[in-house]
């Protein structure tokens, strides 16, 4: 996989591809897809753009999304880890991590922190499995397995691999930091949330890597794409695309990579990045300047 940056970003006119993200970026604070940005996605595809949704979610967080999904039908999901075509919730790559892998990573953490104090959990195609000094904050899916120790219920590829530990820094971008000095180049850290959640995925596993891989095969370039997130595990996505944008209600570092910031997640942020694309599109085919 390869994400080479966007060579020559330009005025970004020619859009072909809006990327965005989904918790804290499209979806309201509540989770839901308001009315002004479903009528703005339906409108985008009608202009001839694709949308497509690069997320930390898991593929079955994505139920209540297909109808909002394209006519290409398919989301990034795991933080680049699987593509999914989420009317039927099916993973159609997996660039994940072999049990060996992961059990090497669970090794590290536990030898820097201490084993008492590491706890793992991981999704992968087949669904979410943990340790049982694992907290989460949603409601783990009935009959998920359960472990002592992470190895003992491992999948054959890991999507994902969570990350809590006790007595570490709360602070994400601190707790992000530490886990990745561990770590090394055994793997990729990131976080989509505050709060002391780590992320864990493959060497070069990142949204920018399966994103500009999808859109290399689509035949759209870098600097045809429109990219819009919140969190660090967007940065990536947003230094390669063309054009990056931030809702206000950011982290810092996101607003400061992006070319300009967008209303909040509460106030349809990316509704207004849709509807500008939209007109672009349109503007194009009918041959004549973009309206500003």
């Amino acid at each position: 996989m390869s994400a080479a940056p966007a060579q020559d970003a330009g005025t970004g006119d020619d859009v072909r591809l809006v990327a965005s993200d989904l918790d804290g970026t499209l979806l309201r604070p509540d989770g839901t897809v308001s009315d002004r940005t479903a009528a703005a996605l339906a409108d985008a595809e009608d202009a001839g753009l694709d949308v497509v949704f690069v997320t930390a979610r898991p593929h079955r967080w994505l139920t209540d999304l297909a109808a909002h999904v394209a006519g290409h039908g398919v989301a990034i999901c795991a933080n680049g880890a699987s593509v999914v075509d989420v009317a039927g919730l099916r993973v159609l790559e997996e660039h994940g991590m072999d049990a060996r892998r992961v059990a090497a990573v669970a090794a590290r953490l536990r030898a820097a922190w201490g084993a008492d104090r590491v706890h793992l959990a991981v999704e992968s195609a087949a669904g979410f499995a943990s340790e049982r000094g694992f907290v989460s904050e949603h409601d783990l899916p009935p009959g998920s397995p359960r472990a002592e120790r992470i190895e003992d219920v491992l999948p054959p590829t890991t999507l994902k691999l969570l990350l809590r530990a006790t007595g570490r820094p709360t602070d994400a971008d601190a707790f992000v930091a530490d886990a990745q000095r561990v770590v090394g180049d055994l793997a990729h850290v990131t976080s989509s949330a505050a709060g002391a959640l780590g992320e864990i995925a493959a060497p070069g596993v990142t949204k920018a890597a399966t994103l500009g891989d999808w859109s290399a095969r689509r035949g759209i370039a870098p600097a045809q794409v429109w990219a819009v997130g919140d969190a660090p595990n967007d940065l990536p996505m947003l230094r390669w695309a063309g054009r990056a944008f931030a809702v206000a209600n950011a982290h810092p570092a996101v607003r400061a990579a992006a070319h300009a910031t967008l209303p909040s997640n509460a106030d349809d942020g990316v509704a207004v990045l849709l509807e500008r694309a939209a007109r672009l599109a349109r503007a194009r085919g009918a041959g004549r300047p973009p309206a500003r």
